[in-house]
């Protein structure tokens, strides 16, 4: 069965067609600026050319219809028809307490989805515009909607409350819920797989790096903490969020900058992290990484400060797990920098017994340990593919 992926943003879609028994690629693509003038998606078939195609999207609906043509297309398309699409799975960012599992998406399904829009203002609406605009192209083929938040549902009361009001909780479930579930459960899944071990007995930190970034803890296979909470802007320091902070320090920049909550909100989300800590220097990872070897001291005060409250995440992960066997970096900088790897494992994580492998550490783009064979706790990187996991779970519950 072929399945495809739809990963709707406010003004982009990113899809993939996935052979569901073979689990191979066959086609994926981007559409952007949805909207926006200067529109275009990019298509890429497996094994063939990228093509670009500028072309006017008013809505995800238009985007949608030229994902299809693209994919039926009689010179560089991959099926013939969308009847060999079998099922379409559907990204959704916040399921909020409703989910703690992917489902076929019927009209309760969307209801209840759209409840949670307000835990995620930016994304959830945009998610259930690509269900929509799916259904209306392709009324006939089953949908599954895959949450982010799904994963860490299993999270135990003690570490999803806050120590607020219990009544905050009980109106408007205010609680950590948690994000990059589908990753998280991927590369955890993954490690065992690759480790030749039951996943059922393992204790597994997996550190999802990247301009988002978060740490879960999955013991015995079952997420029992992780750092993003509320919202994604809670948790480690990322490329534009702020990530924890003291609570105060909202009023306290009200007060200084008179500005409103809504424009320190935005400062916090999308001004602050290693950008703005960076002096605004940028927020990729690599930009930083140059401008470290270079001296500049910014960049260097925003690095060292990033690997730190890493290490800080992983060793209350440590605590709350009593134990850890194996420690997992994947997405964008825990894949490709074996530079904050390096910083991370041999300033912090000693007492575990972490012994790392240079040469390992420096191989990209593979299911690699990192730590030596005597390292008492294994340190491995595992490229995430959330798109894979979407499909396996539309597949699961299509077939």
């Amino acid at each position: 069965m072929n399945i495809l992926v739809i990963n709707c943003g406010s003004s982009s879609l990113k899809f993939q067609l996935i052979d569901a028994e073979t689990e191979k690629m066959i086609a994926k693509g981007i559409c952007e600026r949805i909207g926006i003038e200067g529109s275009q998606i990019v298509y890429s078939p497996a094994g063939g050319e990228k093509e670009t195609n500028v072309t006017p999207m008013a809505n995800h609906t238009d985007a949608i219809r030229l994902v299809l043509e693209a994919l039926t297309n009689e010179k560089t398309g991959v099926v013939k028809s969308l009847d060999e699409i079998g099922a379409v799975g559907h990204r959704i960012v916040h399921g909020g307490e409703k989910f703690a599992s992917s489902t076929v998406i019927n009209d309760d399904v969307l209801k209840a989805i759209e409840e949670c829009n307000e835990l995620a203002p930016l994304h959830n609406p945009a998610n259930l515009i690509g269900i929509n605009a799916c259904k209306e192209l392709m009324p006939e083929t089953p949908m599954v909607a895959v949450f982010d938040t799904a994963f860490h549902q299993t999270m135990p009361e003690k570490a999803y409350l806050y120590g607020l009001p219990i009544s905050y909780y009980e109106k408007y479930k205010v609680r950590r819920y948690g994000f990059h579930g589908t990753s998280h459960s991927y590369v955890s899944k993954r490690a065992a797989e690759v480790l030749g071990k039951n996943y059922e007995d393992l204790k597994i930190i997996v550190c999802h790096l990247g301009n988002g970034a978060s740490i879960s803890a999955v013991k015995n296979g079952k997420c029992v903490d992780t750092s993003m909470g509320l919202t994604p802007l809670e948790g480690l320091i990322m490329g534009t969020r702020s990530g924890d902070i003291d609570p105060a320090i909202i009023e306290f920049i009200a007060h200084k900058e008179n500005k409103n909550i809504d424009e320190v909100m935005t400062i916090l989300n999308k001004k602050s992290g290693v950008y703005g800590m960076s002096n605004d220097l940028s927020s990729d990872f690599r930009d930083l990484e140059a401008a470290y070897l270079k001296g500049d001291k910014y960049a260097i005060a925003t690095m060292e400060t990033f690997a730190y409250k890493v290490a800080k995440y992983i060793g209350s992960y440590v605590a709350a797990m009593n134990g850890v066997d194996v420690i997992c970096f994947t997405a964008g900088v825990g894949e490709n920098s074996p530079f904050i790897r390096e910083k991370i494992l041999n300033n912090y994580l000693g007492y575990l017994g972490v012994k790392l492998d240079d040469a390992a550490n420096n191989k990209r783009g593979e299911d690699i340990a990192i730590s030596t064979a005597d390292s008492a706790t294994t340190v491995m990187v595992i490229p995430t593919n959330e798109e894979l996991a979407i499909a396996r779970e539309t597949y699961e519950l299509t077939k």
